[in-house]
């Protein structure tokens, strides 16, 4: 009997492994600040670099999950800190489509924008750009959620340990595809690496433009976070 109670707690233990990575890997797919910035600097820098910068991105977004599992309440009364990171991730969002402009149009400085060519460890930088993503918390509060009404995921540590390497894989599965991407765009166009460059600002800027309507209009990290809670 306990070998059998083990084997149906292994297996809600990888179902909810599996949840989290699927649920994390296609998250992970639309075009976003972060898989854009992994590909970007895997077409300047190469798979190693882009790499590291997506570990330093998984392991905050994996640190947001805990968070959001854990210590909801204490972030549903810092809404002002939450308007802060939305303005910040704001700035670099902008920050990174002007400069990604720029340095398109300049084919000396290789498609590098002063942030990604910055003198910045790419983990650090994976970890400070994804630290300053406040909507994965209500993004992963709305999923865990859901999961917790289903019943597939627990509230005990060993299923949130659980849940939480999955994502973690997950991301990393995701932003892979955006790191072999930049490596197959720049092989197969390096003649046209400038229109590439200038889709990857165009990207930043539209991202830029989202971010700012929803801080204007109430919408950021703050408001999705209210909005989950009265699902």
């Amino acid at each position: 009997m306990a070998a059998l109670k083990n084997v149906g707690e292994m297996k809600a233990l990888l179902r909810i492994a599996f949840w989290g990575l699927g649920i994390s890997a296609l998250g992970t797919l639309p075009l976003g600040t972060i898989n854009v910035a992994a590909m970007q600097i895997s077409i300047a820098e190469g798979v190693w670099h882009a790499s590291l910068f997506g570990i330093g991105a998984a392991i905050i977004e994996v640190a947001y999950v805990r968070v959001s599992l854990v210590g909801i309440n204490w972030i549903r009364h810092r809404a002002g800190l939450l308007r802060l990171m939305d303005w910040l991730a704001f700035v670099i969002v902008a920050t990174l489509a002007v400069t990604s402009f720029m340095a398109a149009s300049n084919p000396a400085q290789a498609g590098k924008n002063v942030i990604l060519n910055a003198d910045v460890h790419p983990f650090i930088l994976g970890v400070t750009m994804s630290a300053l993503n406040p909507m994965q918390i209500p993004f992963w509060f709305g999923w865990s959620t859901v999961l917790f009404s289903k019943g597939i995921l627990q509230a005990n540590g060993q299923q949130f340990n659980w849940y939480s390497v999955g994502i973690g894989i997950g991301t990393l599965i995701g932003l892979a595809v955006f790191v072999i991407g930049g490596q197959v765009l720049l092989q197969n166009m390096h003649s046209h690496m400038n229109v590439v460059q200038y889709s990857i600002a165009a990207i930043f800027a539209v991202t830029a433009v989202v971010f700012l309507y929803k801080i204007i209009f109430n919408k950021g990290a703050a408001a999705a976070l209210k909005a989950k809670e009265k699902v």
